[in-house]
């Protein structure tokens, strides 16, 4: 459970997604500085309510929908699409036409045209009843009968094929392609193929439709709008679950693994038996390239270790601890649990890998079982300090963030030495309205730890979101400043940072790209800068460069969750590209339309 900087910053990234829905169809995207706060879960541990403000994002969702409360019928309404008229002319009615096609192209094409249209209205008549046989029948005489191609005819009979029992999808694509290639702007057809794509399960090309139909009606099609959302869901789902089946497990970025293991306080090595295996040699290097950052080494040891055999129960509880902690950052959360929960067998009083275990509790969503273990630490050691900060965690991604003001207290006040107990209780009284016991408290914090780059970048971000851009990014550029003095690689969320105040505060986009690319010079993994790097090309509306970053995104990914976040991100702005290159003629008008929702 650490303060997951980069999780946080990155959420502060791609919050548009949710604000602005629309915004990512045209390709669009103000970059969301949100407050600021040392989020240390991952998403996939963020349960509804549980300090994403889901309840607010909800609640203007909600004011956003009841704008348009004009309902429109599509291939998903119970009755079925409504059936277009494009020319409302009154024409009698006709006996089905018993002409040979030969004899059909003898006759004037006023006739031909009052028949086609006589048949049309049957087909309308026999829809209307849900008889759909006979009214595709109509529509197909109407069809061969009409001296011309009529779009209507065709999208008309697909409507028919839609509420087929079962649907007849190959022969709805099939007429909504003639259809569209007679008009290109024809909506109807292009959401009549998007159902059908759908129910093949052609999720890619269902959201191109959908995204071109919703664009064409200048959003203001709500059910069309759902539509994009759900095939986006069903698309990156699938498209998630196919990467994680295949994909090698790896570590996470340095700036994200620092981050977990900086939330735990350092404590010294364990003591080796007087005569120590092989295994527990192993065990010390890979816990001394822990403590020198160097991770891949230390994963690679801690394997080793177990493999030659550690020789005395605490230091196999080390070693399991370090191993499961490795296993939950790779997202392997399963085989995590078994090794802490090993390491408890072991050693009872092993509060560390009790914290632990609880950080899977809440991976999994279970907050319940989390709490258990930490009254269970508690029991054991009631004055780990360690304890009470990580319960305030978990209180405070629940938004409980007076209980988890009191939890930092009680931390700070068994070790004071703590730089992230200080600040995560600045951020809870943030959280808590209380703003001027927050900004006392960064204050003292500030004066206290005035080596560490964490308090500069946490308060410059509560800065920023008090839209106090030049003193924000004085302090990001402090804390800049710091971690330069640190032995390599530095952390790069403060560089991050100050990319985004400046473009909150000046716009000026150049700037916050040279310090996402710095970033990314040192940290070629850090999710923060590929995702700010991405709204930024999308801001500029080079939707290319963007859907190569959330690509990259993707695959940075830790979990299942990010996973499909990051997809859902990349299909969407792929399929606004795909609408760009078919409709050209639309670009400016797109761009007028984005300002106008931005």
């Amino acid at each position: 459970m650490a303060p997951e900087e980069s999780t946080s910053l990155v959420q502060r990234c791609t919050d548009f997604v949710s604000e602005h829905k629309k915004a990512i169809i045209i390709g669009t995207a103000a970059v969301a500085i949100a407050a600021g706060g040392v989020a240390y879960y991952a998403s996939s541990s963020r349960t509804p309510g549980a300090g994403d403000n889901n309840g607010e994002r909800k609640s203007r969702d909600k004011k956003r929908s009841g704008k348009s409360s004009k309902k429109r019928k599509t291939v998903n309404d119970k009755d079925g699409p409504i059936i277009e008229e494009r020319s409302p002319k009154v024409v009698e009615e006709q006996e089905d036409i018993k002409l040979s096609q030969e004899q059909i192209d003898l006759l004037p094409i006023e006739e031909r045209t009052s028949m086609a249209a006589s048949l049309k209205a049957k087909g309308n008549s026999a829809y209307q009843q849900r008889k759909f046989a006979e009214a595709a029948d109509h529509y197909t005489q109407a069809i061969n009968v009409s001296s011309k191609a009529e779009p209507v005819f065709y999208s008309n009979r697909a409507a028919c094929y839609v509420n087929m029992s079962p649907p007849r999808h190959e022969l709805v694509i099939e007429d909504c392609n003639t259809a569209l290639s007679l008009d290109r702007n024809y909506v109807k057809a292009l959401n009549r193929r998007a159902g059908a794509l759908e129910g093949l399960k052609r999720y890619e090309e269902a959201l191109r439709d959908f995204t071109a139909g919703t664009i064409l009606e200048k959003f203001q099609n709500d059910n069309a709008a759902q539509a994009v959302e759900r095939v986006l869901k069903k698309l990156s789902t699938e498209k998630a679950a196919e990467i994680l089946a295949t994909r090698e497990s790896r570590l996470p970025s340095f700036t994200f693994i620092s981050a977990y293991f900086a939330a735990f306080r350092s404590r010294p090595l364990p003591v080796l038996p007087v005569s120590p295996s092989t295994g527990d040699n192993t065990l010390i290097l890979a816990l001394e390239a822990l403590a020198a950052a160097d991770y891949a080494h230390s994963l690679t040891l801690v394997n080793e270790a177990l493999e030659q055999g550690v020789s005395w129960d605490v230091g196999k509880a080390e070693a399991l601890n370090l191993r499961g902690t490795f296993k939950f950052l790779i997202a392997d959360v399963a085989g995590a649990k078994e090794d802490l929960l090993t390491s408890v067998e072991l050693v009872p009083s092993f509060t560390q890998s009790l914290v632990k275990i609880a950080s899977v509790h809440m991976e999994q969503g279970d907050p319940k079982k989390a709490f258990e273990c930490f009254e269970e630490a508690i029991k054991h050691n009631a004055d780990d300090p360690d304890i009470y900060y990580h319960r305030g965690q978990v209180l405070f991604i629940m938004n409980e963030f007076e209980q988890a003001a009191e939890n930092y207290t009680k931390s700070t006040a068994l070790d004071d030495q703590f730089v992230f107990s200080h600040i995560q209780l600045a951020v809870a009284q943030y959280k808590s309205n209380h703003l001027s016991n927050s900004m006392a408290t960064f204050r003292r914090t500030l004066k206290a730890f005035p080596q560490r780059s964490e308090p500069q970048n946490y308060y410059g971000e509560l800065l920023l979101d008090q839209q106090r851009f030049e003193e924000a990014v004085e302090k990001f550029e402090r804390a800049i400043e710091l971690e330069k003095t640190k032995p390599p690689p530095m952390n790069v969320l403060p560089l991050v940072n100050k990319g985004l105040a400046l473009y909150q505060w000046k716009q000026d986009i150049g700037a916050a790209e040279r310090c996402c690319n710095e970033a990314l010079r040192i940290d070629p993994e850090c999710e923060a800068a590929v995702a700010t790097l991405a709204q930024l090309s999308l801001q500029q509306s080079k939707v290319e460069r963007a859907v190569e970053m959330f690509a990259r995104q993707a695959e940075l990914a830790r979990s299942e969750v990010e996973l499909v976040n990051a997809l859902t991100y990349q299909y969407a702005a792929s399929s606004q590209l795909y609408f760009l290159k078919n409709y050209p003629e639309q670009a400016s008008q797109l761009n007028q339309i984005a300002r106008g929702m931005m």
